[in-house]
């Protein structure tokens, strides 16, 4: 997944009006006009740095005058005391930034420090770790963009730009054969070039799907770690294998030595504890 500025700006912006309304009446009322300053945003959790670029945008849309400069990139590890950037400018609109700033950073920091953690368990095998669509609502691009920084892999972005068969797909089209053919029916009507995936719940389903082919990956839910093992057997080289359902960082490593390509963690992003920093002034 690619870093869509366009989209950036739109999500920070419906962020600004959220949060700020028609003003932030409190440095308005505070902070004499035309006041300049500096201020820094201080690292105090050990972790993963994410949403550098972010932090820029949201300064940026508040107002384009602000100085800032970066001291980290993104995906460098942090301690308490590091100095991640600086802003300079009207303290007015810094004040205004504070908050979204650090919302945007928190999150995506923490993101990136639980994925860094869990990739490193498994980072001698050969297996990509996979966010899901588990995500805050319109923080989506944010949340996967801290997860590729953090060393995992983004698994579809949305509805929109991969077939992602279900349970409930297949008990409402009847079967999975039913649905696998009506999404490649449907694909060769529209003309439209999507990879499908279908999710089994047991080697009955999995064998259907083997029989019909056609498709890229098999998402295999909640399987046993024995029950993996087989099934990735079973499949070969045939098609993809993906890893899903209720795996923990404790139950992660069994999962990954079973051969399977790819696990999804919906806990990428839904289950996750912001990072600790603060936005201080320098005087």
């Amino acid at each position: 997944m690619t870093f869509s500025i366009p989209l950036a700006e739109e999500l920070i912006d419906l962020a600004i009006r959220e949060d700020i309304g028609d003003g932030d009446h409190t440095s308005l009322a505070t902070i004499p006009d035309n006041i300049q300053g500096k201020t820094k945003l201080l690292i105090k959790e050990a972790g993963v740095l994410a949403g550098m670029e972010v932090a820029r945008l949201v300064f940026k849309r508040i107002n384009p005058d602000i100085a800032f400069t970066a001291f980290m990139e993104d995906g460098t590890k942090v301690m308490p005391g590091d100095i991640a950037f600086e802003v300079r400018g009207d303290v007015k609109s810094m004040l205004t930034a504070e908050r979204l700033v650090l919302n945007f950073m928190q999150r995506m920091s923490g993101i990136a420090t639980q994925t860094n953690r869990l990739v490193s368990l498994v980072s001698d095998l050969p297996v990509s770790l996979l966010d899901t669509r588990k995500t805050t609502p319109n923080m989506r691009l944010f949340e996967k963009m801290a997860v590729r920084i953090g060393g995992g892999y983004n698994h579809r972005f949305g509805l929109f730009d991969m077939i992602l068969i279900k349970n409930n797909h297949v008990d409402f089209a009847g079967s999975v054969s039913n649905a696998v053919v009506q999404a490649q029916n449907y694909l060769k009507k529209t003309g439209r070039r999507l990879g499908i995936e279908v999710e089994v719940r047991n080697l009955d389903e999995l064998s259907e799907v083997m029989r019909i082919g056609g498709i890229q990956r098999i998402m295999l839910d909640n399987f046993s770690p024995d029950e993996m093992r087989r099934a990735v057997s079973l499949i070969g080289n045939r098609f993809e294998t993906e890893a899903s359902g209720g795996i923990t960082e404790a139950t992660l490593r069994a999962y990954a030595e079973t051969g399977v390509d790819f696990i999804s963690i919906g806990a990428l992003t839904h289950h996750i504890r912001s990072l600790d920093m603060s936005l201080r002034a320098v005087t």
